[in-house]
C-alpha cells in the first residue's frame, strides 16, 4: 500500500499482509521522523467503530438495566440445535456452557454465566438468541467488549463465531439436539 507522510509529504509503502485486519495504522516517518496515521479501507461487511455512538448503541446512564427492558418475544432458544458458549482461552479455558433461557448475562459474580476472569465486569455483556443467530450486547463493561479485534457495544454471533471479553475468548455454537 503507498501513503504519505502528512508532515513533509515523502511516500513510503507500507506491506499490506501486515496491515489485515487492522482500521488505522501508525507509522514513523523515515525522512522527517513524525508519525502518521493511516486510516485503512474495510470490507462492506466489517465492524466498525462509531463515535460518537448512535442512539440505539448508547445504553441508558448508570448501564443497561435487564429489568427495565419489556420481554422480546423474538428472543427464543432454536428448537433443533443446543446453543453452546465454549472458552477457548483465559482463566477459565475448556469449559463450556449450554444456554437454557435465550437472554443470558456474562460477567464475573451475580451473572447467568460467572467466568473466572478478573478482567470481567461483574455484568459484562448480554447475549440474546433469537433462533438462528446472536444478538451481542456490551453492557458499560470497564475493559470492553471486543469482535474482529475492534471493541464493540453490540455486534450478530452465528454459528462459530468468536468474541472477546477480558482476557478470555468465546465461541458460540449450534449443536443439533
Amino acid at each position: 500500500m503507498q501513503t504519505v507522510c502528512t508532515h513533509c509529504g515523502a511516500e513510503h509503502s507500507l506491506n499490506e499482509t501486515e496491515l489485515s485486519g487492522h482500521s488505522k495504522v501508525q507509522f514513523r516517518c523515515s525522512k522527517c521522523g513524525k508519525s502518521t496515521v493511516v486510516q485503512l479501507k474495510r470490507r462492506s461487511d466489517a465492524t466498525v467503530v462509531m463515535s460518537p455512538l448512535p442512539s440505539f448503541a448508547r445504553a441508558a446512564p448508570g448501564g443497561l438495566n435487564l429489568h427495565s427492558q419489556p420481554v422480546d418475544p423474538s428472543l427464543k432458544l432454536p428448537a433443533t440445535a443446543n446453543v453452546i458458549l465454549s472458552i477457548m482461552s483465559g482463566p477459565s479455558q475448556g469449559k463450556s456452557h449450554t444456554l437454557t433461557k435465550p437472554r443470558v448475562v456474562l460477567g464475573r459474580e451475580g451473572a447467568d454465566i460467572a467466568l473466572e476472569d478478573p478482567e470481567i465486569s461483574r455484568h459484562h455483556c448480554l447475549l440474546e438468541v433469537r433462533d438462528t443467530y446472536i444478538n451481542l450486547k456490551d453492557m458499560d463493561s470497564t475493559n470492553g467488549t471486543f469482535f474482529d479485534e475492534e471493541r464493540v457495544r453490540a455486534a450478530v454471533l452465528r454459528d462459530g463465531t468468536e468474541f472477546r471479553i477480558g482476557g478470555s475468548v468465546l465461541r458460540v455454537s449450534f449443536r443439533p439436539k
